[in-house]
């Protein structure tokens, strides 16, 4: 499989010699494409509390402060470099990193670090190569996830190359390093190998194949490594004034590389989407096998997005999850300063355990989410999470609100 890999990175970096396309309006020297950048500045403080059975309640007010620069274009090159801080103003919570704090678990650590650095070279209208720390997304985060929804994001290290020839795109990335979210603390070392090819057929249906090879060489995560294959399929159709959207996915995970276990676990996903008007309805259904041992899991994929705000599930249950959930979202487009963009977002979630059938509980979310102007956000969410039979995680809370600004 990894000769499979190699060759089609092969195949990406070749098609930088085909024939070219005129680019926008580039620098004359390095110089002007220097200061003919453009300034990145972020600032996300968030309030969040988390109360939990068993550990005293945790209460966390941080602000994620980014500053950085992104170069203008020079004979196809771009540049840009980003600086991340993470401040903790009130730091009544265990922040992930020992010594444990006694309270419940805010992801959240004070840091300072290098978030992006990366340097992207566009040779045509065909093809491009990033080199450098990078974030990183694929579909619906399940499986690749850039995870900005902790304040120190997630980032790899990574040589990135993307096709693209009409509705047909594809990537292939050789990641050294993943950079996670708890500061240098969880950051793993890796030889990894990711690729994600996408054809639109229409918009009724696109195809996607994708190969995810994690190969972690840190001696405390090299029973994570693992492969991923599998397919997704999505889609959008109009009818009765509404618009109907669904996604489909499956993938089998098995141990790869350095991993001393074996595991072969399967994943499906389903959901539907009817929008009419100014509301949204959807259905999911996911399932992530569990064999009594070890449970499926997502190494470097989103765990915020999926399973319930309340974050019960972060860690995968050894018998496996089914997740049955149902949202319903309200867009009211008021016509007035602030408020007009704002959603409002309602999901009740249902789980158990996929090999053994047992009730782990329910969870019911919330979600007010908008632009409050061009250039200032704001995201306030809730999770309650209610255990169900033994075996269930322990009852949890979550509350937070964050406003982010952008240049």
């Amino acid at each position: 499989m990894l000769v499979v890999l190699k060759r089609a990175a092969g195949v990406a970096v070749g098609l930088a010699a085909l024939g070219g396309v005129a680019r926008a309006e580039e620098a004359s020297t390095i110089g002007d494409a220097i200061t003919g950048g453009e300034l990145i500045f972020e600032l996300r403080p968030r309030y969040e509390h988390v109360d939990q059975t068993g550990i005293a309640d945790a209460d966390a007010l941080t602000n994620r402060t980014r500053l950085g620069w992104k170069t203008g274009t020079y004979h196809g090159f771009t540049g840009l470099i980003e600086l991340e801080d993470v401040r903790a103003i009130v730091d009544d919570y265990n922040d992930g990193i020992p010594p444990a704090e006694p309270f419940a678990t805010i992801g959240d650590p004070e840091t300072t670090e290098l978030n992006r650095l990366q340097l992207a070279w566009r040779a045509n209208a065909h093809f491009t190569a990033t080199l450098g720390r990078q974030n990183v997304q694929f579909d619906d985060q399940r499986f690749i996830d850039g995870s900005n929804s902790r304040q120190d994001a997630r980032t790899l290290d990574a040589l990135r190359a993307d096709v693209t020839f009409g509705d047909l795109k594809g990537s292939y990335l050789y990641v050294d390093q993943v950079n996670n979210t708890a500061d240098d603390f969880t950051d793993l070392d890796t030889e990894s190998h990711l690729l994600n090819v996408t054809n639109k057929f229409d918009d009724a249906f696109s195809l996607t194949g994708f190969i995810y090879a994690f190969d972690f060489t840190t001696p405390t995560a090299i029973n994570q490594s693992s492969e991923f294959m599998g397919v997704r399929a999505s889609g959008k159709v109009e009818a009765m004034d509404t618009e109907f959207s669904y996604a489909l996915s499956y993938a089998n995970q098995q141990d790869y590389g350095s991993s001393l276990v074996d595991f072969n676990l399967d994943y499906g996903m389903a959901n539907l989407t009817a929008t009419h008007g100014q509301w949204s309805g959807r259905l999911q259904y996911e399932t992530l096998e569990g064999d009594g041992v070890r449970g499926l899991f997502f190494p470097i994929g989103s765990n915020t997005s999926f399973h319930g705000w309340a974050g019960a599930f972060s860690t995968k249950p050894a018998n496996g999850l089914n997740d049955f959930n149902a949202s319903v979202t309200y867009s009211p487009g008021w016509d007035a300063p602030l408020i007009g963009d704002l959603a409002f977002t309602a999901r009740w979630y249902e789980f158990e355990a996929e090999r053994t059938g047992v009730d782990l509980g329910e969870e019911l979310d919330f979600e007010i989410a908008g632009d409050l102007t061009d250039k200032l956000g704001l995201l306030i969410r809730s999770g309650d999470y209610r255990r169900g039979d033994a075996g269930s995680p322990v009852e949890r809370r979550r509350f937070w609100v964050e406003l982010t600004y952008k240049l």
